[in-house]
């Protein structure tokens, strides 16, 4: 599979689902993949990424937004409150909002700096006990409190169970987005992000399928 793949599939998704075209983006998870794959993506073009871990973004992706104009970072995973000082300075978007301890850090920084990313709420749609995220009964409640601070909450985001049908899981997540006025949804992965376009998503999240897999050794 390439980019030029992946974004085709989106593009034929879109239209089979009535979706306009480039309503969707495409988030290039680049965690742990070596320079030499990230930078090839860059060089064609694609200017949407997203990471993981706070640490290793800010160690690799400045010089590169230095040499490649236009590039947007979106953070996808859990973030700690006591990196967020980092996170909001270097991430256009945060997708991992999942506790007040974090919306209201988020908030503080967001006074002081007087501009913050866009942010979405992590939904633990599965209310799986070790995943992260707010669970779907507490989740207007939470919206409400992130609007209360001033943040500029844009979407849901969720990562359905490795195990199940994910598809009523982007079902749940449209509805409670519906139900709260927000317009985005981060769903969908490399093995589902099809069905997830069927569903309303903005954003889709797909890694290997285009750089290959990672290498964690």
């Amino acid at each position: 599979m390439s980019l030029t793949d992946i974004l085709a599939r989106i593009r034929a998704a879109e239209a089979a689902h009535g979706r306009p075209e480039g309503s969707v983006t495409l988030i290039a998870v680049s965690k742990v993949q070596p320079p030499e794959r990230v930078e090839a993506v860059l060089r064609e073009g694609h200017r949407v990424f997203g990471e993981n871990y706070v640490q290793e973004a800010a160690g690799k992706w400045p010089a590169w937004k230095d040499r490649f104009a236009g590039v947007e970072l979106h953070m996808i995973g859990p973030l700690q409150t006591n990196k967020a000082k980092v996170a909001v300075d270097l991430f256009d978007a945060i997708h991992t909002v999942d506790r007040p301890s974090l919306a209201e850090k988020l908030a503080r920084l967001a006074d002081q700096r007087g501009a913050c990313p866009r942010l979405f709420v992590q939904v633990n749609t599965g209310e799986e006990p070790q995943k992260a995220g707010v669970l779907p009964g507490e989740t207007d409640a939470f919206v409400s409190m992130c609007r209360g601070l001033g943040l500029p909450v844009e979407g849901l985001m969720c990562i359905p169970p490795e195990d199940r049908d994910s598809t009523p899981h982007f079902a749940t997540l449209a509805t409670m987005a519906a139900r709260n006025g927000l317009s985005g949804l981060s769903m969908g992965m490399s093995g589902d992000f099809e069905a997830a376009i069927a569903h309303g998503a903005t954003h889709v999240r797909v890694g290997s399928a285009i750089f290959g897999a990672r290498n964690y050794g």
